[in-house]
């Protein structure tokens, strides 16, 4: 079997290199582009300390992508350009598979015209942490039972959006699931922000500090009781086998796919 050609958006960060050293080490994948706006001219398998790959790190554009043959690209770069990075690539015909943050559901609905008119599949995931997706999953489960519902999402201080995408993803599953919504009370904040955010209906707290990698918890309220569910990465290599597996189906699929939970038999 042929092997699936894979180009990284963002290679040179801290995501791109876990990305494409995962690439590497799948013998059903082969790297052929890497692109990022710092380490142009960089061999990728040097930075990788696997030796000269011939696959130099490039400004991300039509001309580059398509020069690079790549059948699918994996965008992890920054919110203010990764809407530009998938239309791009839409336009070239490469199925993008994309976990960069910062993505709204009206950015959703113009990236399924732009899906429609290249006729080529895309997958969107705020999270690819396989743990991650079933910790959602299970507090979807959960808001059937307890309707009082609050998040709390921990991050690295160098992530720039809050609250996280998953976090807002996890917020739409409880209120798709919810039986009823929770009453509504009269509060005192002394504080603006001390209750945190609101996204359907639930509170959404968000934490950056130095030390922290991806983390987050869901507590469930009910009477006389508390549930919690907490899903953490402490590293990098958590989000790469739920990459792996979107590259490896993202040609057979059909439009806009939003969440690893579409591909997993849930």
């Amino acid at each position: 079997m042929d092997k699936i050609k894979v180009a990284v958006n963002g290679a040179f960060g801290r995501m791109g290199r876990e990305v494409s050293l995962a690439v590497l080490e799948d013998k059903g994948l082969e790297l052929t582009g890497a692109f990022d706006l710092n380490g142009q001219g960089k061999d990728m398998g040097e930075v990788l300390g696997k030796g000269a790959l011939g696959v130099i790190v490039q400004e991300f554009s039509s001309q580059t992508l398509l020069e690079s043959k790549a059948q699918v690209v994996v965008d992890f770069t920054v919110p203010s350009a990764v809407m530009g990075n998938i239309e791009l690539a839409l336009d070239c015909g490469v199925y993008p598979v994309v976990g960069t943050t910062g993505i709204s559901q009206d950015d959703l609905k113009i990236i399924a015209g732009w899906v429609e008119k290249a006729g080529v599949s895309i997958m969107i995931a705020p999270n690819f942490a396989l743990g991650a997706v079933l910790m959602m999953r299970f507090a979807s489960i959960a808001a059937r039972f307890l309707n009082q519902a609050e998040i709390i999402e921990l991050h690295h201080d160098q992530k720039v959006d809050a609250p996280s995408g998953t976090s807002i993803k996890t917020a739409e599953m409880i209120s798709a699931n919810r039986r009823q919504e929770p009453s509504p009370r009269e509060e005192l904040i002394k504080i603006p922000g001390t209750r945190g955010g609101t996204a359907e209906n639930v509170h959404i707290h968000s934490v950056r500090l130095q030390g922290l990698l991806a983390h987050q918890e869901v507590i469930f309220g009910g009477l006389g009781e508390t549930l919690t569910i907490r899903h953490d990465s402490y590293d990098r290599k958590s989000f790469m086998p739920g990459i792996v597996m979107a590259v490896k189906k993202i040609q057979e699929l059909r439009g806009v796919v939003y969440g690893l939970e579409n591909i997993l038999d849930l």
